[in-house]
This record gives structure tokens, C-alpha cells and sequence, in this order.
């Protein structure tokens, strides 16, 4: 199996991360024996966040009695310093530790430093002195603050989203984490569902030495898959990298990743999955979008009234209202029995 250091921090897991904001829509138990299973089949870093409702919590049961043998990266959201310590303190009550291994401000607006008069990195630095984070990382949407944080020297893993579909401006960031010797961990490996073939996004990741792609896992059969990539990686060979070209050219321009920073609408539509409807009635099974309640969901869109605060929000410089208006029309004709182009 093939290991990743995340830079200085001298941690070597297996290129296979466990991303654990899915469990949270599973129960229990059914979660518990996915974290199970994972560490069985040599998956040894999981990445949660105290935004994600009960996942810490299910982490903490999974791994009970076994903090020394797994890898946890959890995430704050906080805008100050007492936010921090009021989240540090129920993160480690919820998964049942005394230490995080790594902690990463979560997708803040800005990167947070020292008297930046924000308190947020002295915050880190008085936990890390006390011994209940060991490592400081960040995690981020927007390539300038990414750039920041890796140009700064204060932190020692960047997680940013990065996959087959990134672009030249992606790949040169993950470049410059090798350079400055600082972890690099990936999210949205599958860019949020859109990718579809996952021997491809795993043959990718083998270009990137120093990437830890971490894996949105939810179902056994899912994580099944990447448990056989790490045994036997699939070769990034003239096939796949046809596939990809095609997947780039079929997927460039402007489409929403479905990361819900844009959330949440005061007219109560989901834009993370409305505003790309059409992608996901062409790269999945019609039928899972077709039911009641996504109806009820699309038809939801037409209550916009264009305050554009998603907009504003979006670390991507979507238009939002205007996705919203085209995929609501895709998703008319496709219930109307018309192809879409």
C-alpha cells in the first residue's frame, strides 16, 4: 500500500482518507461498522469537522479505546477566540480524546494570523502548548487564501479541493505545498458526487505524491472500492487518460461544486444540489432525481428573489441565481420526457 507524509508533520497514512461529513446521514451503528471496516482494510486518517451534526460523536465511538492507532482531523468554524475554545472543548468531548491531531480553521473568509485581532491563531497556539492539537492546518475554497496560508509558514496542512477536473491554478497550489514542504489534503475528491468513476479519480491522486485525497464515504461498497485501489492501484494508462480529457472538456466552465457555502437561502431553497441539477441528471441515474420530494426541492427555486447573498457567498464567483434558473428549466424538460444538452 502506498503511504502519503503529510509534510513537516511527519505523519505517513495510507492514500486513502476517510472524509466522515457522510456518516452523519447514516445511523449509528451502520456508521460505526463503516469506520470499522475502514481501519481494517488499512484506512488510518479520518477528517471530521464540528460542522458536521453527529459525526465526531460516531468517530468517537468507532475508535474508543484505540486513539494511538488512528489519524483525527477535525475542523472549526469560529469566528473568535472564545468560539474556538467552546468548539475545541465539544470536539474532544465528542470524540473522546484529549488531542487532536490535526485542527484546521474551516474555510474561514480569511487567513487567520497572529494580532490579526481576530484571536483565532493565538487560540491555536495556546492549544497546541497545551497539548490538544498537535498540529495546525487550514482548510479553504478560495485559492488566494490557500496561497496565503501556504506562504505564511504558519500552518502545516492545507485541505482544498482538488481532483481530476482542477485546473492549472489547482495543481500548481498542490506543487507549492510539496515545495514549502506542508501537507496537502484533498477534498472533494469526487467533486462532490459528480465523478463517477472512481478508478479514475484514484489513478490520478498516483500523480500526486505528496496529495491525501480524502474519500466522502457513506455505503460498504463504497469504501470497498478505494480498499482495492490501495492494494492494487489502477495505472493511469492511455484509456483513463482519455476519459479524463473528455470529463474535463464536458465539465469546464461554470458549475457548482455543491460545497453549500452559499447556504443558507432565506427563501429556503437547497442550492447546493439544485444549482447543479442538470449535472446530476447526466451523471446519475435519472430516477434519483425525479422523485416527489426533489420536486418539491427544484420547484422550490422559482421563490428566489434574487437578494444574491448565495452569490456573494460562493468561493467560486458562481452566478447562483442565474444556475438556478437554467437548471430548473433542465429539470422541467426532463420531467416534460426532453433530452438535455
Amino acid at each position: 500500500m502506498e503511504n502519503v507524509t503529510l509534510g513537516k508533520t511527519g505523519i505517513a497514512v495510507n492514500k486513502n482518507g476517510f472524509g466522515a461529513l457522510p456518516i452523519q446521514r447514516i445511523p449509528e451503528n451502520e456508521a460505526v461498522y463503516l469506520l470499522h471496516r475502514a481501519y481494517a482494510g488499512g484506512i488510518t486518517f479520518f477528517d471530521t469537522a464540528r460542522f458536521y451534526t453527529d459525526s465526531e460523536e460516531k468517530i468517537g465511538k468507532a475508535f474508543r479505546g484505540m486513539r494511538d492507532k488512528v489519524i483525527i482531523a477535525s475542523k472549526t468554524m469560529a469566528q473568535d477566540a472564545s468560539g474556538f475554545l467552546r468548539d475545541l472543548e465539544t470536539t474532544l468531548e465528542k470524540l473522546q480524546t484529549d488531542y487532536l491531531d490535526i485542527y484546521q480553521f474551516h474555510n474561514p473568509g480569511f487567513c487567520p494570523k497572529p494580532d490579526d485581532k481576530s484571536g483565532l491563531y493565538e487560540a491555536m497556539a495556546g492549544a497546541v502548548a497545551k497539548g490538544y492539537v498537535r498540529h495546525i492546518g487550514i482548510t479553504n475554497h478560495r485559492l488566494t487564501v490557500a496561497r496565503e496560508a501556504v506562504d505564511s509558514g504558519l500552518y502545516e496542512t492545507l485541505q482544498f479541493p482538488f481532483c481530476y477536473l482542477s485546473g492549472k491554478r489547482e495543481r500548481e497550489l498542490v506543487r507549492k505545498c510539496k515545495t514549502n514542504n506542508m501537507g496537502f489534503i484533498a477534498m472533494k475528491a469526487l467533486s462532490g458526487g459528480l465523478i463517477t468513476n472512481s478508478a479514475a479519480a484514484y489513478a490520478f491522486f498516483g500523480q500526486y505524491k505528496n496529495a491525501l485525497p480524502i474519500w466522502g464515504i457513506q455505503r460498504p461498497e463504497e469504501l470497498d472500492e478505494f480498499l482495492e485501489y490501495a492494494i492494487s492501484p489502477p495505472p493511469m494508462n492511455p484509456r483513463l487518460v482519455a476519459f479524463i480529457s473528455q470529463e474535463r472538456k464536458a465539465l469546464r466552465g461554470d458549475f457548482c461544486r455543491g460545497c453549500g457555502y452559499c447556504m443558507p437561502c432565506p427563501a429556503g431553497i437547497e442550492i447546493s444540489n439544485c444549482a447543479r441539477m442538470s449535472l446530476l441528471l447526466r451523471r446519475s441515474p435519472a430516477a434519483l432525481q425525479l422523485t416527489t420530494e426533489v420536486q418539491q426541492k427544484m420547484k422550490k427555486t422559482k421563490d428566489c428573489t434574487l437578494c444574491n447573498r448565495c452569490k456573494k457567498r460562493c468561493p467560486y464567483g458562481l452566478d447562483t441565481p442565474a444556475l438556478l434558473k437554467k437548471n430548473y428549466e433542465d429539470y422541467r424538460n426532463v420531467l416534460a420526457g426532453k433530452t438535455i444538452v
